[in-house]
């Protein structure tokens, strides 16, 4: 028998071919079609919330406190919405 991919000649028995690693028969199950767009990662939202305990802790030392603590505050609500939503995507 030959192989269909490089047209060795392998045993009439051989499951894939010995040069190539091609198999000789059609698989049984086909593969699982990726979805595109694939999981949402956490990552982004996990460094956001760090960035704002960084700023929280910043801001007492800061010479504006007062704004430091208003981003620090909205830093904090976008990572805590976009790992809400991570994690809800998720399941």
């Amino acid at each position: 028998m030959q192989c269909r991919s490089c047209g060795t000649e392998i045993a009439d028995k051989a499951i894939v071919c010995y040069r190539c690693g091609a198999g000789t028969t059609d698989p049984v199950r086909k593969p699982v079609p990726i979805r595109p767009g694939g999981r949402p990662s956490l990552i982004p939202a996990i460094v956001i919330l760090i960035a704002a305990l960084a700023a929280f802790a910043a801001a007492d030392a800061s010479g504006y406190p007062r704004e430091l603590h208003i981003t620090a505050t909205a830093l904090a609500c976008i990572g805590a919405l976009w790992l809400i939503v991570g994690l809800i995507r998720r399941r």
